[in-house]
């Protein structure tokens, strides 16, 4: 089963490669929100390969707190589309706003919740962390969410 989605101007097509769509999540880490211009960013974590791009990306390399983060964006419009981080070797961080359908989304959880607005009212009963959790703690959390089968 795929899923896709594209930039702003639809200069870049995404198409993932996997049955069903990974937990959304959403960063309120600075970093985040002056990328995104916006309160929070909403992400998510896929395999790397499960993520097949066309048309023409631009990357930028950012270092911070000794990890190594690659964003790439559409040479065209600037929209970020995803990230690779030295943190998480052999995955992706997708953008998930860039995927069609991406309004019938909900995060599953939410990390750097120290960082958020303070206007926002997160949900109870979902995950969430002051900061990042361990990959072992946001397994825990989102394993037992129902994933998504199709937008």
């Amino acid at each position: 089963m795929g899923f896709t989605g594209q930039c702003r101007c639809g200069q870049v097509h995404l198409q993932l490669q996997i049955e069903a769509l990974a937990p959304l999540y959403a960063c309120h880490c600075l970093d985040c929100q002056r990328w995104s211009g916006s309160a929070f960013a909403l992400h998510m974590l896929c395999a790397a390969q499960a993520i097949e791009i066309s048309g023409s990306t631009t990357t930028y390399i950012h270092t911070a707190q000794g990890h190594t983060s690659t964003q790439y964006a559409c040479s065209t419009c600037f929209t970020r589309l995803f990230n690779e981080t030295d943190a998480a070797p052999g995955m992706r961080v997708l953008r998930a706003g860039v995927l069609h359908g991406a309004d019938r989304l909900t995060p599953l959880a939410h990390i750097w919740v120290k960082r958020k607005q303070p206007w926002i009212s997160l949900p109870e009963g979902v995950a969430q962390w002051p900061e990042s959790p361990t990959p072992e703690e946001f397994a825990v959390a989102i394993s037992e969410q129902a994933p998504i089968a199709a937008l």
